[in-house]
C-alpha cells in the first residue's frame, strides 16, 4: 500500500514508521526539521526498549513534492492538529485535483487525530465514502525530530464513515504493521469515546499548569473532571450514541459508574485513567499552551461537547467554563498567571458559567 502521512508528528510518524517497516511505500509530510534529521540519519523507532533505524522512508516537506513526479497514493493518513485539517484537506485536494480525477476519488482518508468535528471537516473537500475515522491509544514521545518512542502498545480502532468504504486492505496493512486493529460500526461512538478519554485532566492541566496527577488528588478538581464528563456522556445520550470499548478501555461498563457513582469513590479511578494513558507526558492541551502556541485543540474537545450541547439542549457550563479559559489564555487575553497554580480561580470560573456569566467576568473583581 502507497501511503501519504500528513503531520508526521509523534502519531504521524509513529504509524508510517511501522507501515514502512511492514513492507509498504510511505512519504511523510513534515517539517523541514523532520525531513533533515530522517535524510541524515533514518527514522528511528524505540519500542520495547529497542531501537531500530527504519531506511528509505521517504520524507517531504509540502504536498507538491510528495506527489512529484505522478506519485499517486492509496491512502492518505490525516494526522495534523484539528484546527489545521481544513487547511491540509484543502491542500490535498487541491494538488490531487492536478493530477486528474482519479487520484482524488480513488484515495482513502483516515484520521487519526484527537477530538470531535475533523471527519466532518474533511466531508467538505472529499466525498463520505472515502473517509475512515480512527482513533489511537498508543502514547508516544518523540525526544528528537526523527526518533519516535512509544510508550507501550495499545489499538487502532477504525471505523467507515459511509458503509460503502472499503476498508479491509487499510486494516490488513495495519495489522501487517504490527498494530492490533478494531472495527466498529459506528463511527460517532469511536470517536467520542476517545474524546472521554482525551477530555480528562487535559484543558485543566494546562490551565493551572499542574499535571494530572497533583490536579486529581484535589477532590475539588476531581468533582470538575467527573462533571465535564458527565456533560459529554449526556450530550452523548442525547444524540443516540454509545460508547464503545476501545482497548483496554471497557467505557460502556464505565459510563454508569460515572454517572451515578460520587466522586470520591471514582478520584482514585480517574488518577489511573489519566496517568495510564498518557503514557507519563503531560496533557496535548498543556504541551501546545506551554509551547507558546496561539491555537489549541480545546476547540474540538471541550469545545465539541459546548457545541454539541447547544445542539441537543444539553448543558455544558463546566466544558464550557474550561473552553474558555483556555482559548483566553491561548490568545493571550490573559495572561498565564491568572489562573497558573490556582484552582480556586479555575473553580469559581465555572460557577460563574453555571451562574449564567461569562467565565472570565470573576477577573473583573479579583486581583
Amino acid at each position: 500500500m502507497r501511503v501519504l502521512v500528513v503531520g508526521a508528528g509523534a502519531i504521524g510518524a509513529m504509524v508510517g514508521a511501522k507501515l514502512q517497516q511492514g513492507g509498504h511505500a510511505v512519504t511523510l509530510l513534515g517539517r523541514p526539521w523532520l525531513a533533515e534529521a530522517v535524510r541524515e540519519r533514518g527514522l528511528r523507532l524505540t519500542e520495547e526498549g529497542q531501537e531500530t533505524v527504519i531506511p528509505d522512508v521517504r520524507v517531504a516537506t509540502s504536498i507538491g513534492e510528495a506527489l512529484a513526479g505522478e506519485r499517486s497514493f492509496d491512502l492518505a493518513l490525516i494526522a495534523v492538529k484539528s484546527y489545521n485539517t481544513a487547511e491540509a484537506a484543502r491542500g490535498l485536494r487541491m494538488a490531487l485535483s492536478a493530477h486528474g480525477p482519479a487520484p482524488t476519488e480513488t484515495l482513502r482518508i483516515l484520521s487519526l487525530q484527537n477530538g470531535v468535528g475533523n471527519e466532518e471537516t474533511l466531508f467538505q473537500h472529499f466525498r463520505r465514502r472515502q473517509v475512515i475515522a480512527g482513533a489511537i491509544t498508543t502514547p508516544v514521545a518523540v525526544p528528537e525530530p526523527g526518533h519516535i518512542v512509544i510508550a507501550r502498545s495499545g489499538v487502532i480502532g477504525l471505523s467507515p464513515v459511509d458503509r460503502t468504504c472499503v476498508l479491509d486492505d487499510v486494516q490488513q496493512a495495519l495489522s501487517e504493521a504490527g498494530f492490533h486493529v478494531e472495527r466498529y460500526p459506528d463511527y460517532r461512538g469511536l470517536k467520542w469515546t476517545k474524546l472521554l478519554m482525551n477530555l480528562t485532566a487535559n484543558a485543566s492541566s494546562a490551565i493551572l499548569d499542574w499535571p494530572p496527577e497533583r490536579l486529581l488528588g484535589d477532590r475539588r478538581l476531581a468533582a470538575l473532571e467527573v462533571a465535564a464528563w458527565r456533560e459529554a456522556i449526556a450530550v452523548m445520550r442525547a444524540l443516540g450514541i454509545r460508547p464503545v470499548r476501545l482497548g483496554r478501555y471497557r467505557w460502556p461498563l464505565y459510563v454508569p459508574f460515572i454517572r451515578f457513582l460520587p466522586v470520591v469513590a471514582l478520584q482514585p479511578i480517574v488518577r489511573r485513567m489519566a496517568g495510564g494513558g498518557r503514557g507519563g507526558k503531560m496533557p496535548s492541551l498543556h504541551i501546545d499552551l506551554h509551547r507558546g502556541r496561539d491555537r489549541s485543540e480545546v476547540g474540538w474537545l471541550n469545545g465539541a461537547v459546548v457545541r454539541y450541547g447547544r445542539q441537543a439542549g444539553v448543558p455544558t457550563p463546566v466544558n464550557q467554563a474550561l473552553h474558555d479559559v483556555l482559548v483566553a489564555l491561548v490568545k493571550r487575553q490573559v495572561p498565564w498567571e491568572a489562573f497558573a497554580h490556582r484552582p480556586d480561580r479555575l473553580i469559581a470560573a465555572v460557577e460563574a458559567v453555571r451562574e449564567g456569566r461569562p467565565a472570565l467576568s470573576i477577573l473583573d473583581t479579583r486581583d
